[in-house]
């Protein structure tokens, strides 16, 4: 059993992770999965975008980079042009210095591209990041290949869709979390093939079905009961109401507690833990992640990844250690973030792209290979001075230790560690974390009252400012996204994006898994349920026997 460095509670390495830490060639960690996955995750700001000028231009751009951010940030078409070569700001290495500061000396310079988009293939969508192939998209994140999709995170080749989480191939969709394959439905969630419904959890194939759960293959049910066609068109008339809407909520939160939970969300795996989960195999305390063969502690893995460990968000991957961020066709990664396309052997990069190999502490560098610190070398010379950087790493304390937090190019209130490992500013302040005080003064009080229904709502709703009744925070509703309400008959919403955004995470368990026992069979059963958590919780088997 070994002490993490930073909490100080035990966490265990076992034989499978030492076996893979010899592969990589890297020292065992200092830090529990917890405190890694929270340093990882202070690296990454998704979903908060900003105005600012590109340092290259002038024009300007959007960014997840703040205005008042002291890096250089490019236009992406810019960035990925041949107008400039970064080699050129490459340095020796200092041994009388730690690795890290002069890592972060050479990150300060160093210009990096504004978004994470396939800008090429997007089509009016410029607010989006860590997405690509989109048309017509606006403030979606993780996602891809969407068409008229609004204030999503993680949705997938759907259409005409709002305010969703970790789901694909919907149409008409408002609300719907950890669903598939589902047309004109609201407010789901792990729903799949259902059609015209809402307030549903856990349904397959369902149509005209309202406040239930665990159904499969009905059609006109409201709270799993059999309901006339009349009763159900009521319920569907009053979906457009902010009132009906709240006080369903409330009401369908605590109907759902009556049924079942299976234990793990997913299919197709075989000898695995974590939550929500295809097609995996020899996959451990691993989430959201598809396609995944003998991996740990990895979250968000898809296109089929293999030998990975400690990784958030990489796919089409073989042997990843301590990596974020990073994709297609990728080999032997150590302690990389933001590299992709066509990349192997990297220690300590980040933003590499396009074929780089054999790169050791290297930033925004483009068909490059033998590099340290951006530095040219040859061959044998990159190969005789790593070996010498790693042992002067030991001595520093810092090999085998993912970036500090403290080197994150973001502030940590912006970044997913927020999420998930939420800190105060003066927490995260007395730790030296990076922090971003949002203007609060400039907020502005609504300028109209919002109708209750969607039907009283006028186009001109368009030219007001709305402030969110959570945080304060002002928004605006476009033409295209008050179509879709009205057209789905949808509330417009009296919150702002983030604390939308808030609320559907929420509605997941923590990624952390407890021991239980199945409550009908008394299996031993590790699953995301903790024990304080109400849910009835079966294991596979009495769950699939509970639906029938």
């Amino acid at each position: 059993m070994h002490t993490c460095k930073n909490c100080q509670k035990p966490f265990e390495i076992e034989d499978w992770d030492r076996q893979f830490y010899a592969k990589m060639d890297v020292t065992e960690p200092t830090l529990c999965p917890d405190c890694r996955t929270q340093r990882r995750q202070a690296h990454i700001n998704q979903i908060n975008l900003f105005k600012r000028n590109c340092d290259a231009t002038g024009e300007t751009i959007i960014t997840n980079y703040p205005p008042d951010s002291p890096y250089k940030v490019y236009a992406q078409k810019f960035w990925f042009s041949e107008a400039f070569d970064v080699i050129d700001l490459g340095r020796d290495f200092d041994f009388n210095k730690p690795f890290f500061e002069q890592f972060d000396e050479l990150s300060k310079i160093v210009p990096r591209p504004a978004l994470t988009t396939d800008f090429n293939r997007d089509e009016n969508s410029a607010y989006t990041n860590c997405a690509g192939k989109n048309k017509n998209c606006y403030l979606i994140f993780d996602s891809d290949e969407n068409w008229d999709c609004y204030y999503s995170f993680g949705t997938n080749s759907s259409q005409d869709s709002c305010d969703c989480y970790r789901a694909q191939k919907l149409q008409l969709c408002y609300e719907a979390v950890d669903s598939a394959n589902c047309y004109n439905s609201s407010f789901i969630q792990n729903c799949e093939n259902c059609y015209d419904s809402a307030f549903l959890q856990n349904c397959i194939g369902c149509r005209d079905c309202y406040f239930s759960s665990n159904l499969q293959r009905k059609e006109n049910y409201i709270f799993n009961k059999p309901a006339t066609k009349e009763e159900c068109e009521s319920f569907k008339y009053y979906l457009g109401s902010h009132k009906f809407i709240d006080e369903k909520r409330r009401e369908f939160a605590d109907y759902k507690l009556k049924f079942p939970q299976k234990f793990q969300h997913g299919f197709h795996n075989e000898n695995v833990s974590g939550d929500y989960l295809v097609h995996c195999k020899d996959a451990h305390e691993t989430y959201d992640s598809m396609n995944v063969w003998d991996a740990k502690y990895c979250i968000k893995m898809f296109i089929k990844a293999k030998t990975c460990m400690d990784t958030d968000e990489g796919g089409e991957a073989e042997m990843l250690y301590e990596c974020m961020c990073s994709g297609y066709n990728l080999n032997n990664l150590r302690f990389c973030m933001y590299c992709f396309d066509e990349i192997s052997n990297l220690t300590y990069c980040d933003t590499c792209w396009n074929g780089c190999s054999n790169l050791f502490g290297c930033v925004g560098l483009k068909r490059k290979q033998y590099c340290i610190l951006n530095k040219q070398y040859s061959k044998e010379e990159y190969e005789a001075l790593v070996p010498r950087i790693i042992e002067h790493m030991k001595k520093t304390g810092e090999w085998g230790e993912f970036f500090p937090i403290k080197l994150s190019s973001f502030p940590y209130n912006l970044t997913r560690a927020q999420d998930n490992f939420s800190l105060t500013k003066e927490q995260a302040e007395a730790l030296g974390y990076k922090w971003h005080d949002e203007d609060t003064k400039a907020y502005k009080k609504q300028t109209c009252e919002v109708p209750d229904l969607i039907k009283d709502v006028p186009d001109d709703i368009c030219n007001e400012t709305l402030a969110c009744e959570t945080c304060g925070k002002n928004f605006k509703i476009v033409p295209q996204e008050l179509k879709l309400y009205k057209q789905i008959n949808i509330p417009v919403p009296t919150k702002c994006f983030y604390c939308r955004h808030k609320v559907r995470k929420g509605l997941r368990n923590a990624r952390h898994l407890w021991k239980r026992n199945c409550k009908k069979c008394g299996l031993d059963i590790n699953t995301t349920y903790s024990p304080e958590n109400p849910a009835i919780v079966y294991c596979e088997k009495c769950y699939q026997e509970s639906l029938f």
